[in-house]
């Protein structure tokens, strides 16, 4: 299995796997509206060249925003290292930060990430309501039955020393 560039990876497939994990290559959060497509990224690709993972993230001065992370396979490392990866890439970019948004119902990518060192800054109430009137289709309830309300800002400084 190897990590590549998202421009690496032949566009179809990377709108397949945005359609099949999140309904559309479309991300509504606080920060802004993302065509993840468009977005810098890395895969995890198998022998066949098919995505395992996809990352994706924007630079803004110096912070990195990770805008989406998936794995097809959960427990193999995947997800950890696309993160290292756009952890490197960020830092070798001057950044001295990387976040991200997630929602409160995503317990499993809160404690993804807090394993990493990364550390909650900030909650932004009722953040999905305002998402929803642009994307409707968000839905209201998520992971283990919980409402999808909130957006939590994670952040990580960055250090490679």
């Amino acid at each position: 299995m190897t990590i590549i560039a998202i421009q690496q990876v032949p566009q179809q497939a990377v709108l397949q796997f945005f359609k099949e994990h999140w309904g559309s290559t479309e991300m509504v959060i606080s920060s802004g509206i993302y065509d993840c497509s468009q977005l810098e990224g890395f895969a995890f690709v198998n022998e066949q060249q098919d995505i395992t993972g996809l990352i994706t993230y924007v630079i803004r001065e110096n912070d990195c925003e990770i805008i989406s992370l998936d794995s097809t396979v959960e427990g193999k490392g995947i997800g950890s290292a696309l993160v290292k990866a756009v952890e490197h890439e960020a830092f070798e970019q001057g950044c001295t930060s990387i976040s991200l948004i997630t929602t409160n119902d995503n317990l499993y990518a809160l404690k993804f990430y807090q394993k990493r060192a990364y550390c909650l800054i900030e909650i932004l109430r009722n953040a999905v309501e305002k998402a929803r009137a642009y994307k409707p289709s968000i839905p209201l309830i998520g992971d283990d039955g919980i409402p999808i309300r909130d957006e939590i800002r994670l952040q990580k400084q960055l250090d490679f020393q």
